[in-house]
């Protein structure tokens, strides 16, 4: 089934050529030499299961859920071993002890980003998620310290997530109880955080720039972990004409165009002792730069696109995903449900959620945590890449060489959870109640390449999720049940519920 799949996609990859070429092409590979790969193992070397020419573990690979293959794999390899994905050589690093390992303890050795052929082909290693050496630190530190300064982890920040939810609050009221898609609503509400720090302003769910924004960035994301996309990215001169990979293309070619206008539009009315967010601090530095004759700069054109891209697309996916899986769980578990509206009465009532009632708050917060772990939003991280030649574990990883830090292995990481596979909000707490926290809890990844929005994304939860919880309970459409609610993620690059729609029932 795995082979006929493959020459699915490679027969759709030819649409623009001759059946003939294509089947001639796919011969010459097939018929590739083993020495493309080493055949004979180094005992120095990571163990791995034997690949074959070209294509490497390609069939041993599920391309819908590639990070359960490789957790399968490591039970068998250890947590230190070899796949290769097409000719690419990857060291898959699985379970708690051995990510900590590298990404903590040799965080230089593992810090570097590797890239998949078609993120270099968008960003030509701009911005801040798929560059590296002094490109990187620059853009990261410049990053930190400006969604800093525009507001994460601080008042005026919390002041703005409070503000969005009452927006939110009345799309969700409008549906009076009857079953809905949370999908946009979530996604638009979540974006305006990120928009209001990086833009200097939030946007109306209406206003059409804004949500085929949104819209077309999680389209991408999800576009970015399908097969296709997979087989391109290993066989870029096979796979080149997929339909999956033009659709990417021209998604990121309209938002780079909707950008350029904001970007115009606040160059207009630019004053740099007043920046109004994240794009116009980067603009005052530029232009700042430019005066002073600075030829060598980061602060290019190309680097205020591709990081602006970067803060848009993980600062609107990822926690909006999570907060959908939230609410899906509660309707999934209603006694957990009833736990969470107890607390949120018996601490908050009817006043305003604030970040500080978190501390008082400890099921809340294991609920969102256990949410984070079982969701298992990126669940193969970004790829790293060796920066040296290093020793790990009694094995010899070449400089340069690709490395997924398996998180889906560390949040399911069966030595570190008493229950893994279920949704347990008692793995945050101990037998008084309180909450704690569990290292092997690693949703933002660890060491250098942590998510720089940790911060942010901890804050918005917690206030959304709480504020939300307070206002409404969550239900299975009419005529579905609790056990019919469905928790398998959709493929993509990020794990999305499945479609789904859910019932708002006001509290109030």
């Amino acid at each position: 089934l795995k082979i006929m799949a493959i020459f699915d996609l490679f027969l759709q990859s030819f649409s623009s050529v001759s059946l003939l070429g294509a089947l001639v092409v796919l011969l010459l590979v097939y018929l590739i030499s083993s020495s493309s790969f080493s055949s004979k193992a180094d005992g120095k070397e990571p163990p791995g299961p034997k690949p074959l020419p070209l294509l490497g573990n390609l069939l041993q690979l599920d391309l819908n859920k590639p990070y359960n293959t490789l957790c399968q794999l490591s039970k068998k390899y250890g947590s230190v071993f070899t796949v290769y994905l097409g000719p690419q050589k990857v060291v898959v690093l699985a379970g708690y002890k051995a990510v900590k390992e590298a990404l903590v303890n040799n965080a230089e050795e593992f810090g570097d980003r590797d890239h998949f052929v078609l993120a270099h082909e968008l960003s030509k290693g701009h911005g801040v998620l798929w560059s590296n050496g002094d490109t990187w630190k620059e853009m990261r530190r410049f990053a930190l310290t400006n969604l800093r300064d525009f507001g994460m982890g601080k008042r005026a920040c919390e002041d703005k997530i409070i503000e969005e939810c009452d927006y939110l609050i009345e799309v969700f009221k409008k549906h009076n109880g009857k079953s809905f898609d949370t999908t946009q609503s979530v996604n638009y509400a979540v974006s305006n955080i990120i928009c209001s720090i990086v833009y200097g302003n939030r946007f109306d769910y209406h206003d059409p720039r804004f949500t085929s924004m949104v819209d077309t960035t999680n389209k991408r994301i999800q576009l970015a972990g399908s097969p296709s996309i997979q087989m391109y990215n290993m066989f870029p001169w096979i796979f080149q004409w997929v339909g999956d990979k033009r659709e990417i293309q021209k998604i990121t070619t309209f938002n780079k165009q909707q950008n350029l206008e904001l970007f115009r539009r606040l160059k207009q009315t630019l004053n740099p002792q007043m920046c109004r967010g994240f794009a116009d601090a980067f603009l005052a530095k530029k232009q700042k730069l430019e005066k002073s004759e600075v030829t060598n700069s980061h602060f290019s054109d190309d680097n205020l696109m591709e990081t602006v891209l970067n803060l848009f697309a993980a600062g609107t996916d990822t926690t909006a995903t999570t907060l959908r899986w939230a609410l899906l769980l509660m309707a999934k578990y209603p006694k957990i449900q009833d736990q969470v509206h107890e607390e949120v009465n018996r601490v908050i009532g009817s006043r305003q959620v604030q970040v500080e009632d978190r501390r008082n708050m400890p099921f809340t917060d294991a609920v969102i945590h256990e949410t984070q772990r079982l969701a298992n939003i990126v669940p193969m991280a970004l790829p790293h890449k060796t920066s040296q030649d290093v020793t790990f574990q009694g094995y010899f990883i070449k400089k340069g060489t690709t490395v997924y830090p398996l998180l889906t292995s560390v949040l399911y990481d069966e030595s570190e959870w008493e229950k893994p596979n279920t949704f347990h909000p008692a793995h945050f707490l101990d037998k008084d109640g309180k909450f704690v926290k569990r290292d092997a809890f690693m949703p933002f990844s660890a060491g250098r390449r942590i998510c720089l929005g940790e911060g942010l994304a901890r804050m918005e939860l917690f206030i959304f999720f709480t504020t939300i919880m307070q206002r409404f309970r969550f239900t299975p459409p009419p005529g579905v049940s609790e056990d019919d609610l469905d928790l398998t993620p959709r493929v993509g690059f990020t794990l999305n519920p499945s479609p789904h729609e859910l019932c708002a029932v006001s509290c109030e």
